[in-house]
């Protein structure tokens, strides 16, 4: 009997502890809500009332940093920061460090997804581990289970170790689809292979789909204007565009070549029975994995090594860009403005293929889009769509080519136009023709520079006069890459160094001794030096003592020194003054602009 009171005793207090746990556990949480609360406050990075906001938001749940975080109150980096701090652990800043893959293999991606860790150096027998929250005591318990390595913690920013483990998560998927295929499909008869992948039964599911789905979702994530898929004898080989300059991403086995180009051939809705000539196609995709919508074109092109595969990817999601995010100096931006706004004439934006006339053009329209404005666009292929303007896609299958569509939108009204490119003498004519007739044309050349434009349309068969009087002004410009700020270095080149990037010896004897930024390389660039690019220009306003002499027919040379002696700044000019502030390097410059 004394046993079973014992017993009962001791279950009854064993069921009283239970029974408190979860008050004791809210308790806990609240106190928890009070220090991060107060922490946040003593630092001064968040007013009284935003921070009462955030606890009334968070409650009793424990969330009052992702209450301030979502919101853009406080930045992810500087809770690390407070967290570090407060817990006496080193902050780390996982894009400077060199991410083993031994060590993020060293525990399940699932449980990092859910503690918000990532496992960065493995030494020995000590696993480095960076974490979101270090107060999170089940999380941690949960890391020290699932490895049996001692775990070192640090803090990072939820932001980087999320970013980190999406791109880990993507790769992990990539490679398993072409592991799958490399076993799944075994390439002999092209014929039987078509069939295959015309099959409609469990297509989505098929290895190569998959395999091909990983490549153009991870181009995108990455920030990819264009993929390659270029044929060698033992390989296919898949190269990104990113920021202008291309990088062997992936080499896909020969014997698979074949049925990842079919497989683009039917995204594309292209004859995948036809290899020998060149075909065009389009592709749209809703890219969730990179929560963007695509538009992409598809080239084909026959080579000797088999068919090569060209795709463009646009980002239909992207918010247009405006003038003041381009980069443009404030007095060439209020020339720029000058011209958009006035309400005849022509403002040409003239580059090579890759150099963001479009991008440029867009952002004028930000300026001129009003309601009491009409504005008509032609475009190919429409890359934003903005609100309140008309934009044509052009369609040559179909009959509907620049020229077609511009004498049809003189009789719609049209206050402002803009022509996506200037590509034969008609559409030439037709645009300056509106200029003249009352009408704002925005449109796009491909010349070398500013002045090239107008000797550009004469050999057009536009009569100089007409070029003269019709032209506002003409914008050229280029990309460079913009110089990582994680690692960039400062340096005084030689002459001899400056020749050998490209740069013209009288300008190399000028610049002798001055100090400027070069590439190193980080994980944050991925060892290339350069993370995004900035627009370098020239422009040539037209005033009316260039419009008169270039009536007068004169060649390039003598118009490009006309515009200078009247104060046309120059690309390299302008960019020397984007390399003098280390925003790109003088040899990326001399890249891209001739000196």
């Amino acid at each position: 009997m004394a046993e079973e009171r014992q017993s009962t005793k001791s279950g009854g207090r064993a069921s009283a502890r239970g029974s408190a746990r979860p008050l004791a556990g809210a308790r806990k949480i609240n106190e928890l809500v009070e220090l991060l609360g107060d922490l946040i406050e003593a630092t001064g990075l968040v007013t009284a009332d935003k921070l009462a906001q955030a606890r009334s938001d968070a409650g009793a749940s424990g969330s009052l940093i992702a209450a301030l975080t979502e919101k853009g109150v406080i930045p992810a980096t500087r809770v690390a920061e407070v967290r570090a701090s407060h817990f006496h652990l080193p902050l780390i800043s996982l894009s400077d460090e060199k991410i083993s893959p031994d060590a993020v293999a060293s525990i399940p991606i699932h449980v990092l997804e859910r503690v918000v860790a990532l496992p960065y150096k493995l030494s020995d027998n000590r696993l480095l581990v960076a974490i979101a929250d270090p107060s999170d005591v089940t999380g941690v318990d949960e890391l020290k289970l699932a490895t049996q390595h001692h775990v070192e913690l640090g803090v990072a920013s939820s932001e980087e170790i999320l970013e980190e483990l999406q791109g880990l998560q993507r790769a992990n998927e990539t490679l398993h689809a072409q592991s799958a295929a490399l076993e799944d499909v075994e390439v002999v008869d092209e014929d039987a292979e078509i069939e295959d992948l015309e099959a409609d039964d469990g297509i989505s599911d098929a290895p190569l789909v998959r395999l091909v789905n990983a490549i153009i979702f991870q181009g995108a994530e990455d920030g990819a204007s264009d993929i390659h898929f270029m044929p060698e004898e033992d390989a296919l080989v898949i190269r990104y565009r990113i920021d202008g300059v291309l990088q062997e991403v992936q080499r896909v086995p020969r014997r698979m070549a074949s049925g990842v180009t079919t497989r683009l051939k039917v995204l594309a809705k292209l004859d995948i029975a036809e290899r020998r000539k060149p075909q065009d196609g389009r592709i749209s995709l809703n890219a969730k994995a990179a929560g963007r919508m695509l538009d992409i074109r598809v080239a084909v092109l026959p080579t000797v090594e088999g068919e090569c595969v060209v795709m463009r990817l646009i980002d239909k999601s992207k918010k247009a860009p405006t003038l003041e995010g381009l980069g443009l100096a404030d007095e060439m931006r209020e020339a720029l403005e000058h011209v958009v706004k006035k309400p005849t004439g022509t403002l040409l934006v003239t580059g090579p293929t890759g150099s963001g006339k479009s991008t440029t053009l867009y952002a004028a329209l930000h300026i001129v889009a009003q309601p009491s404005v009409n504005v008509i666009t032609v475009e190919d292929p429409v890359e934003y769509r903005l609100q309140g303007i008309n934009q044509v896609q052009i369609n040559t299958k179909a009959g509907l080519t620049f020229a077609a569509v511009l004498r049809s939108i003189l009789r719609a009204d049209p206050d402002v136009l803009m022509v996506g490119e200037i590509r034969d003498p008609e559409t030439a004519k037709i645009s300056i023709e509106a200029a003249l007739t009352g009408h704002m044309v925005l449109s796009s050349l491909h010349t070398n520079d500013a002045p090239s434009a107008l000797t550009r349309l004469n050999e057009m068969g536009v009569e100089p006069f007409l070029t003269s009087a019709a032209v506002s002004g003409v914008l050229a410009q280029r990309l460079a890459r913009r110089l990582c700020t994680n690692c960039a270095e400062m340096y005084s080149p030689s002459v001899d160094e400056m020749i050998a990037a490209n740069v013209s010896p009288d300008k190399a004897a000028r610049l002798d001794g001055m100090a400027f930024y070069r590439k190193v390389g980080c994980p944050r660039c991925n060892q290339t030096g350069f993370k995004g690019r900035l627009g370098v220009f020239e422009f040539l306003n037209m005033s009316d003592e260039l419009a008169a002499y270039s009536a007068t027919k004169p060649s390039h040379e003598e118009l490009r020194t006309r515009a200078i002696k009247l104060g046309m700044r120059t690309m390299w000019d302008e960019g020397m003054d984007k390399v003098a502030q280390g925003l790109t390097s003088i040899e990326e410059l001399a890249r891209v602009v001739a000196s």
